[in-house]
């Protein structure tokens, strides 16, 4: 069997971002039952030298959806978190990563393959093909930003569990 950089990448997205979805649903539960203001997650870090919640959800979009469009483009840039996003904003910013990748084609992405794209770091330019932007770049930053605000809601009390990070499995049936 032969699989494509669509199979490889936008499935793997959504799987990820239903997650992200799911869990953050569960953190504004875990906000409204124990009274407290959801936008205060939005704010919090791990480490007082680490990018806050916001930016860790801004970064699964920007790394998932916005990766698809940036191998298109040939180009793409660091995320930006405007920093005035509420808790509500962030929920949207996920749904809207998912509904862009649900409306991508196998083509679109396939059409891709073997195609050069920049990385765009201030005056820094960094070349990578399409294949390895998002297998080695693009892919481990997702996760570790998927990861980061999990571990962002656990620290906070969120009840969840690996299921609530793993998302809707791909199972044989």
């Amino acid at each position: 069997m032969t699989i494509s950089l669509y199979d490889l990448t936008v499935p793997n997205y959504l799987q990820a971002l239903g997650g992200a979805s799911g869990f953050l649903r569960k953190g504004l539960e875990f906000c409204e039952k124990e009274g407290t203001d959801p936008d205060e997650v939005v704010k919090s870090r791990l480490a007082g030298d680490m990018l806050p919640f916001s930016f860790q959800i801004a970064s699964i979009a920007h790394h998932s959806a916005g990766a698809i469009e940036g191998i298109q483009q040939g180009e793409f840039r660091p995320p930006q978190d405007p920093g005035t996003w509420s808790y509500s904003d962030l929920q949207r910013v996920v749904e809207e990563a998912r509904e862009k990748l649900r409306n991508v084609s196998p083509e679109a992405v396939n059409g891709c393959a073997g195609k050069d794209i920049v990385f765009h770091l201030g005056k820094h330019q960094l070349p990578f093909t399409v294949e390895n932007f998002l297998l080695s770049f693009s892919f481990p930053n997702f996760y570790f930003h998927v990861t980061t605000a999990y571990d962002l809601l656990r620290l906070r009390g969120v009840p969840l569990g690996k299921v609530d990070y793993l998302g809707q499995m791909r199972m044989k049936m």
